[in-house]
């Protein structure tokens, strides 16, 4: 029986929240001693567990790139699009609130000095890749995460095993563009951060969030566009 709107909107909240949080939990408040590779492994746990938690609910898409994919694969409704879109955008806040909140009460040095796993261009990034830079970096790496989720959720040999897949294709995708803008491939992971450094008096993150919106954005686009080429070519 298929979950109520409500149910996979709620769990869409939750996912989104769990990824928000644990993925940019771990690159504010352990980053240094992560390294790259811890922090992309955060990110990447996060959809698997996830994945078993609400993936009979929702989907598990947890990222508003993912979901116009499928919208654009004709596998989401328009309605559930906006539910989906802003269930995740609502997560990832809230999210954030908690992780600044979290570390108001450590000795840390605040959240100004910390961060909150924000993306950024410039000297935002830690290679200063440029904003032109920024947006092809999201394009190419979003792309290559939601034709993984399409591919290995359209056939039911590898969808069993679609959460674990897709997880490991968001730690590859981390592990190289974590350097150049901080990995987003997920614009309410991006948004909810960026809004509560805006709150603690940081305007940076969200002056440059809108590249971390539109470059997946488009990159999910142009990945629904080249699954339904090959999908037309092998029905060919």
């Amino acid at each position: 029986m298929e979950a109520s709107p409500i149910k996979k909107y709620a769990a869409e909240t939750l996912g989104t929240f769990v990824l928000t949080l644990f993925g940019c939990g771990s690159a504010a408040i352990a980053g240094a001693t992560l390294g790259t590779l811890g922090i992309a492994m955060a990110f990447g746990l996060s959809i698997i567990a996830m994945a078993f938690v609400i993936g009979n609910i929702s989907g598990c898409h947890i990222n508003p790139a993912v979901s116009l994919g499928l919208f654009l694969d004709k596998r989401l409704s328009a309605k559930d699009l906006v539910g989906y879109w802003i269930g995740q955008f609502v997560g990832g806040i809230v999210a954030a609130a908690v992780l600044a909140l979290i570390i108001s009460m450590c000795d840390l040095g605040g959240v100004l000095v910390t961060g909150l796993g924000c993306d950024g261009y410039g000297a935002a990034s830690a290679v200063g890749i440029s904003v032109v830079g920024a947006v092809i970096v999201e394009i190419i790496l979003t792309c290559i995460f939601v034709l993984a989720v399409l591919g290995s959720t359209a056939d039911e040999r590898t969808a069993p095993f679609a959460g674990i897949i897709i997880g490991l294709t968001l730690t590859f995708v981390h592990i190289m563009g974590i350097p150049l803008t901080g990995t987003s491939v997920n614009p309410a992971r991006s948004f909810g951060p960026a809004l509560m450094m805006a709150f603690n008096g940081d305007m940076t993150a969200l002056s440059q969030v809108w590249v971390f919106i539109v470059g997946p954005l488009l990159g999910a686009a142009i990945a629904a566009g080249i699954w339904m080429a090959f999908k037309q070519k092998k029905a060919a």
